[in-house]
This record gives structure tokens, C-alpha cells and sequence, in this order.
């Protein structure tokens, strides 16, 4: 079995630092590497230094990225570009290249519309991963299974002594939820948003429904992956309860991180 346990407690020690870098530098280190997630509701630019510590990080709400998509070019680029320059100014360094990350299954033509993303900001895209293997590049999963839950869509890799074997990615993610909820509750997406994330606790019996269709996705993407741990990524299950709610659909032990929606960002820091 994976070692489930030590692998939590030193991803979340390292993303409780990464939580304190927001717009917060770290003292000046070496060897900086850049990372840029073009999320679905945000996009995020983080920094690690040499020996994969949390420097900074920064993040715009923005929309113009629908599941791993480009639907903005301009508004995309635009926002990157501006974290660029607050990056820069904060840090006293240019930034010149980044990585970048897309969803398991985009097509090859829409992943490079990241890089182009980047590169009409001024960055050079270094590489390009999927976002499952940006999170086992923080996590470093032994065994079991990693799963991002995005805005739009929840991808699972399956993980074998270490290494990733297989990834997969299926439509649906956090803004399903917050439609749910935004439903239930007669209000807009963005205050349902809002719910979902300061009072999920209170709304998990209306989202519970919800949270189980992704626990199909990921039963559906595993295969015969078999009862190693789940372990959950991405800001979009970021409620109290969602993973024993996981749990218990699956029958397998779910791992929940603290700041799980810096798992992936970090992780294109660290590709």
C-alpha cells in the first residue's frame, strides 16, 4: 500500500508555506523556476526556488479558459502579462520563461494555444505538462491514484512504483457544483462560489449528488487501479466533507490536502 500518510504530511507542510508566498515573497533565493496555471476561473503564476521551495505565487480571476481551452486569447494573455509584471516587481528578477500545464485529452492544438498564451505575455514556455503530472511532480505519489478536480474537469493518473502509468481527464469539476448549488439556492454562480468554499459544510447535503458524479468519474478512469489511495487535488473539492464523501462512494481511502488548489500550480513550477 502507499505510504499515504508521510506523503500528506510533507505536501501539506509544503503547501501551508506555498499559502504564506501569496504576494509575499520569499527572501531572495536561487535558481527560480516559474510556473503558469490557465485555470477555468483563475489563473495563477507561482515560484519555487532551486530546491523546490514556495517563493511566490499570484493569481487574477479570470474566465477566459474553459476547460483547458483558450475561449479568450486576448483577455488570457493580458492577465498573464500583468502577473508577469507584478512577479517582476516583487521579486526584482525578470521572468522570461514559465511552464505551463493543460488537461489529460485536450487536444495537441489546443495545448499549444497555452504556450502561445504565454509567449504573447512576454514568456517563453519552457515545457508544457498535463496537469495530473504537474501534481504528482509536488505530491510524489508511490501508489494509488491522483485525481485534479478542476473548474471544468476532473482528471485521474494512475500511479505504480512512483511513476505515472496513465492519465485521463473527463468533463465535469467545480463549476458543476457551483451550479448546483447556484440552482438550490437561487443565487449567481459567482455567490455560489463563494458558498460553496466559506459554508460548504452547511451545503454538502445539496452538493453531495454533485461531489458523487465526480467519484464516478474517477471510479471510471481508474480501471483496475484497485483500493490504493485517492489522493484529491484542486481547489473545486475544497469543502468540508467532500472526501469522506469520496470515500464512501469508492470504498477507498481518500487523502484531502490543506490549500489543495495550489497543488497543480505548484507542481507547473516544479516541471
Amino acid at each position: 500500500m502507499d505510504r499515504a500518510p508521510d506523503i500528506a504530511g510533507r505536501a501539506a507542510g509544503l503547501l501551508e508555506r506555498a499559502a504564506e508566498r501569496l504576494r509575499n515573497p520569499a527572501p531572495q533565493r536561487e535558481g527560480l523556476r516559474f510556473g503558469v496555471d490557465l485555470g477555468t476561473a483563475t489563473i495563477v503564476l507561482c515560484v519555487v526556488d532551486g530546491e523546490g521551495e514556495p517563493v511566490y505565487w499570484d493569481f487574477l480571476p479570470e474566465r477566459a479558459v474553459r476547460d483547458g481551452v483558450v475561449v479568450d486569447f486576448r483577455r488570457a494573455a493580458q492577465a498573464v502579462a500583468q502577473l508577469r509584471r507584478r512577479c517582476e516587481a516583487a521579486l526584482g528578477v525578470a521572468l522570461e520563461s514559465a511552464a505551463a500545464a493543460y488537461p489529460p485529452g485536450v487536444p495537441l492544438a489546443d495545448c499549444q494555444a497555452c504556450r502561445y498564451v504565454l509567449e504573447q505575455a512576454g514568456i517563453e514556455c519552457r515545457t508544457l505538462a498535463d496537469e495530473v503530472s504537474a501534481a504528482q511532480a509536488l505530491l510524489g505519489v508511490s501508489e494509488g491514484l491522483i485525481v485534479d478536480v478542476g473548474g471544468g474537469s476532473t482528471g485521474v493518473g494512475r500511479v505504480r512504483a512512483g511513476k505515472l502509468v496513465s492519465v485521463s481527464d473527463r468533463p465535469g469539476g467545480g463549476y458543476h457544483l457551483d451550479l448546483i448549488l447556484a440552482g438550490a439556492l437561487g443565487v449567481s454562480i459567482e455567490e455560489a462560489e463563494r458558498c460553496k468554499r466559506l459554508e460548504g459544510h452547511a451545503h454538502l447535503n445539496i452538493l453531495r449528488p454533485g461531489v458523487e458524479r465526480v467519484a464516478a468519474s474517477i471510479r471510471q478512469q481508474s480501471g483496475d487501479a484497485g483500493p490504493h489511495a485517492v489522493h484529491l487535488a484542486g481547489g473545486a473539492l475544497m469543502l468540508p466533507g467532500a472526501a469522506q464523501v469520496i470515500e464512501q462512494y469508492l470504498g477507498w481511502p481518500a487523502v484531502a490536502y490543506p490549500q489543495a488548489h495550489l497543488v497543480t500550480p505548484f507542481g507547473i513550477a516544479l516541471s
